[in-house]
């Protein structure tokens, strides 16, 4: 039996192995545990930017807000939006670029309460030196809320420019014609010739619904008048991480690209129109990024309110002229009348 049993195991050890050997992975032959495709990860950031931008051009764009010469003595342009949005951080923000230092032109409110801090109309004159003014004038009203704050009606009147400066908005009742402090006749440079609406990335996609009918209504009276309308999207650094890491990103960064698109379906504002910008805040020195993106917004508002008076400007003019060729007309033949008559008789 030796023989056989000898020769039986040799018989299967010429057989080939029935258990069927596990392919290696290409990635495990090379000595690495990971699978040979790994998913792809999501970039937060485009390959390019969607609006270029002259981040090295800051002097430039100074300059020419600095030295731009309005068709009319000042420009007034009005900040509305919802409370906390940061309206008083824009105004004070312009105000430091402007001056090269730091300024607190409007009062801000560090703690959000819900409630608006800014509860009278406030007309600010940027500083330009002692005594000194550049021609713009920022108006900075109550916040919009769902329920309470400042009623459209009223920003409205400011829009046609019958309410003064330092008039307390009541949130249940709007001012009228009946009220003293009410202006009946304003005139072009009591009106305001830019609406801003400021909104604030971290928080445009839960605004309630009651703020954007407000803002529906005052939209809708500004255009009937004519008047240009941009968003600055405020607090970018909070709805981005990328961007709080680095400003210059603003424009390669997909949420903020979805926080822009947002507010232009919800407002009805073109794209071309909304300008994503961060106030300061924090800082207490000089912020290049932070000021070319303030300033790229107020040089284009500048142009838009200045184009709007020349409009009005120009209408008001053709308006005297033609109602002076028509009293010369009228002049004419009520002569001509007179003297047929007297050689008639």
């Amino acid at each position: 039996m030796f023989p056989e049993e000898l020769m039986q195991a040799l018989e299967r050890q010429k057989r080939p192995s029935q258990a069927k050997k596990r392919p290696k992975d290409c990635c495990q032959e090379m000595g690495n545990n990971q699978p040979a495709h790994p998913p792809r990860r999501f970039s937060p950031e485009l390959k390019r930017p969607w609006r270029p931008v002259a981040w090295s051009k800051n002097d430039e764009i100074l300059h020419d807000v600095k030295e731009f010469k309005p068709s009319s003595e000042v420009l007034r342009i009005v900040l509305y939006g919802p409370t906390g949005a940061g309206k008083s951080s824009f105004i004070n923000s312009v105000q430091r670029i402007l001056l090269g230092r730091n300024a607190m032109s409007a009062l801000e409110n560090s703690t959000f309460t819900g409630a608006s801090f800014t509860k009278k109309m406030k007309i600010h004159k940027l500083k330009k030196g002692r005594g000194e003014h550049y021609p713009l004038e920022i108006v900075d009203i109550m916040g919009l809320q769902h329920s309470g704050g400042i009623t459209a009606d009223d920003i409205i009147s400011v829009l046609k420019g019958h309410v003064p400066d330092k008039y307390t908005f009541n949130p249940v009742s709007s001012i009228t014609a009946e009220k003293p402090e009410y202006k009946k006749n304003p005139t072009l440079y009591d009106k305001v010739h830019c609406l801003v609406s400021i909104l604030s990335a971290d928080s445009v996609s839960r605004m309630e619904d009651g703020v954007f009918v407000k803002m529906a209504e005052v939209r809708a009276a500004a255009s009937e008048q004519g008047i240009p309308q941009v968003i600055v999207m405020t607090k970018v650094d909070k709805a981005c991480e990328q961007v709080n890491q680095d400003l210059k990103k603003v424009y390669t960064s997909k949420k903020i690209k979805e926080k822009m698109d947002l507010c232009s379906i919800n407002s009805g504002i073109s794209k071309n129109a909304i300008y994503p910008v961060k106030n300061y805040a924090e800082e207490i020195t000089k912020d290049d990024g932070i000021e070319t993106l303030i300033l790229t917004a107020l040089r284009d508002i500048l142009n838009f309110a200045n184009d709007y008076v020349e409009q009005e400007e120009e209408e008001r003019d053709l308006f005297a002229r033609a109602r002076k060729q028509s009293r010369h007309h009228s002049f004419t033949s009520s002569f001509c009348f007179v003297a047929n008559q007297h050689q008639n008789f």
